[in-house]
């Protein structure tokens, strides 16, 4: 039988979206329109958001003026965002792993949305996937978080109620992965999924997109575009061409 990869059950959860529906939008929208004016985009450029979870950056880079398609692997997640779309504004299911049809002027992977496979090939089918939907002008944008600045503030154990349901949540770095443990009692059942996400730092970010022939043109530490450092930034943000 074939197993499903954790992010395609747990994403799929109303559980998922649930613990989560408390972020801020707010640096979202902020991180947006910092990286759109720092990309000069012109209005008439077209966005890939992948993968666009139930469509938050996709929805407000449409506000901006942009055209945007957003794609992610959970159908429940694209079925809600559908409901948002206008002429400019698409949405559909997609395997990050394949080659993208069309061709984009930016295509964003936001929200520590990569390193989710046990198999460093995997990850490179991701990068290699989104390169080809980048036009010969394209850019290809990656927010992930500063593996550094998680290990050295490593919260190992909290309970965060919401909806009335108590989420227990256990975290660690064990064999090149930072480890997520959420476990709660839902709907007369008990529920446990790990989420799972590649211990990348830069250097290794580096060799993947070499590996990937993308070049790195630059690397931000936070949603208003300060420089990196690995002690102190929060998020490892790569422009790459």
């Amino acid at each position: 039988m074939e197993t499903k990869d954790w992010f395609t059950s747990w994403f799929d959860t109303t559980y998922y979206h649930t613990l989560y529906k408390n972020r801020d939008d707010n640096d979202a929208q902020l991180f947006m329109q910092n990286i759109t004016n720092f990309l000069e985009l012109p209005k008439d450029a077209h966005i890939a958001d992948l993968p666009c979870g139930k469509g938050r950056h996709s929805i407000y880079l449409n506000s901006l003026g942009y055209r945007v398609t957003g794609g992610d692997l959970s159908k429940n997640s694209i079925e809600h965002a559908k409901q948002f779309e206008n002429e400019k504004l698409h949405f559909e299911v997609w395997d990050m792993r394949k080659s993208l049809e069309n061709k984009y002027d930016a295509v964003f992977n936001l929200f520590t949305s990569f390193g989710y496979f046990d198999d460093d090939q995997e990850d490179l089918k991701v990068l290699k996937g989104m390169k080809s939907g980048l036009k010969d002008s394209g850019v290809l944008v990656l927010d992930f978080l500063n593996v550094q600045k998680t290990k050295n503030n490593l919260v190992e154990k909290e309970t965060k109620e919401v909806d009335g349901i108590t989420f227990h949540i256990e975290r660690e770095i064990r064999d090149g992965f930072i480890l997520k443990h959420i476990s709660f009692f839902a709907d007369d059942q008990q529920h446990s999924y790990t989420e799972k996400v590649k211990f990348l730092d830069l250097a290794k970010m580096k060799h993947y997109f070499n590996s990937a022939d993308l070049t790195i043109i630059n690397t931000f530490g936070d949603y208003n575009l300060n420089e990196f450092d690995e002690e102190q930034s929060s998020r490892l943000i790569l422009i790459a061409k």
